[in-house]
This record gives C-alpha cells, structure tokens and sequence, in this order.
C-alpha cells in the first residue's frame, strides 16, 4: 500500500502546486506589465505588489506541502532576519528541493528570494515570463570559444548582471546565488577534486559582480547549509511524502569591505574574493560535517537498540 499512497500523495500535491502557479501567475503578469510604464514611483509600487503576490504563492505551496505531505525543517543558526534589509543569499545546491526549502525558510521573514537564472530559463513557459515580472536577474554567460570568435562580447555578460541587479537598488530585495554554479553530485565532486567533502568547489563571479553591481546597498550576507538526512531527494520523493525532515543552517554576516571591488581588471582582488569564499565554503562544510556525523550517530544507536 506505501507505494500507491505515496502515488496519490504525489500526484495531489503536484496538481496543487500547479494549479497554485497557473493562479498566481496571472495578476503576476498582468503587474509586471504594468511595470513597464515608465512612471517610477509606479514601476517602484507594481513591484511591491507582484512580491506580494509572490509570497501567497509561496505561502499556499507551504500549506500544500503541510497538507498532503508534511515535513520538519529544522532551522539552526543565528537567523536574526528582516524584510527591510538587503541580502545576499548564498547556499549549497544538490536537488530541485533546494529552492522550496528556501522559499519556504525564508517566506516573509526577509525580501521576496530573487534567483540567479540562465538566459534559457527566460524562455520556459508561463514561468519565464513570471520571472521576468519578478525581476530574476538572467545571466548570459560567453565560453571561451565565444569570446576568441567575437573579443567584443568580453564584459558583456558583466554588464548585463549589472542591468539586472540594478533595478534592486529602490527597494529592499535578497538576491540568491548557488555559488557551485550546478547540483553537488559524486561524479562532479570527483572530477573537481573538490577539497571539500560535501561541497563543489565554489565560483566566485556572479556573486563578486552582484556586489559590485549593487554597491553599498547590500551588506548583509545570508549563508545556508541544507542538509538531508539519509540521501538527497528528488522533487517526487519530497512531494510525495517520502521525506521527513531537513535540517538547514543559517548564518547571517556583514559583508566586510574586501569583498567589494573591481572582479575582472583587478587580479589580486579577484584572487583574494575566491579566497575569502573559499573560507566561507570551509566553514559550511564543516557544518554540513557535523550534521552528517550526528546522523551516522543517531542511525547507529538506532539500529542497537533494534
């Protein structure tokens, strides 16, 4: 029976968060093309509303997941937050999971979480266009081939992240970035030789060119370690109650002053920002340590006294 439940569960649970983004995606998209008049104090008053709208998204899908499949986070960590300030986000990525627990950590308890996206993702039906009312800021990122064939497109991508984050200066926002740049699989790990034991090496660009971009109004950094207990799930085996509980660490930091400065033209501050996230990705590691080691403790005094 575990299995036909966990089919009903899951199917349930997906036609709800369906049927709660086709909803909200409408007044989404109708305020996000209002913001497209160029009336300021609009635009500034339509982008209220469209995070507001946002949150009730987040919000049902919450009282979905308590619903139909519940589960514990369990959050740790000095999380002294607020939605008057200006964050950036940073966290460990390995499943789709990921940004629904985040959503759902950090629903109105600081400024709608805004997501770093590929160019492509602009594209995806119903929900591109919802991103792009929101804001998201979508990156543009040129391989090396690109740039040999056209020198021109060198800093293009740089500018592009500045246009996008500029708009996040006239309110306050929290701008989320998976520094791994990809999900933390075994392959990747090994093929990295990542000196950290559960983390990918972290890429330093896209959160050195956000600060950069939004200057001195972000200066608070949000650090998140999402660990699951037992194995990684993936969107089903959350949505349809195969998960019980998550554990997320949150760390919140000014972001001291060498971590602002000119990325591409200068080298030694570009050597010295890896650095100091290579410390910060240290530090997470060593969190996710020690929550792994807890469950391998807890897992065996559990099978003794079985």
């Amino acid at each position: 029976m575990r299995p036909l439940l966990s089919l009903i569960r899951g199917s349930l649970a997906f036609t709800g968060y369906t049927l709660n983004t086709l909803f909200w995606c409408i007044p989404i998209l109708v305020l996000g093309l209002v913001k497209l008049l160029p009336i300021p104090a609009l635009r500034k008053f339509m982008s209220y509303l469209v995070d507001g709208c946002a949150s009730n998204w987040i919000s049902v899908n919450s009282f979905n997941q308590n619903l139909l499949h519940p589960v514990r986070i369990e959050v740790q960590g000095n999380a002294e937050l607020t939605r008057d300030e200006w964050y950036m986000v940073i966290a460990n990525h390995q499943s789709w999971v990921d940004i629904l627990v985040l959503q759902r950590v950090f629903n109105r308890k600081i400024p709608f979480l805004k997501f770093f996206l590929k160019q492509e993702l602009l594209y995806v039906p119903v929900l591109g266009l919802a991103w792009w009312a929101l804001d998201f800021p979508f990156m543009r990122r040129y391989s090396t081939a690109e740039l040999k064939k056209n020198p021109k497109l060198k800093g293009k991508d740089i500018e592009i992240t500045r246009r996008a984050c500029a708009k996040f200066k006239d309110k306050p926002v929290s701008v989320m970035n998976f520094v791994e740049g990809t999900r933390f699989q075994a392959a990747k790990h090994q093929k990295q030789n990542s000196p950290f034991r559960h983390l990918l090496r972290p890429k330093a660009g896209g959160m050195a060119f956000a600060l950069s971009a939004m200057g001195e109004h972000i200066h608070k950094l949000v650090d998140v370690a999402i660990y699951y207990p037992g194995k990684v799930p993936s969107f089903w085996d959350f949505i349809s109650g195969q998960v019980d509980e998550i554990r997320v660490h949150v760390a919140v930091a000014d972001i001291c002053p060498e971590m602002r400065g000119d990325y591409i033209n200068d080298r030694g501050f570009k050597q010295d920002f890896q650095e100091q996230l290579n410390q910060i990705w240290a530090r997470k590691d060593g969190v996710l340590t020690q929550l792994s080691d807890k469950e391998e403790i807890k897992t065996e005094v559990s099978e003794q006294h079985a």
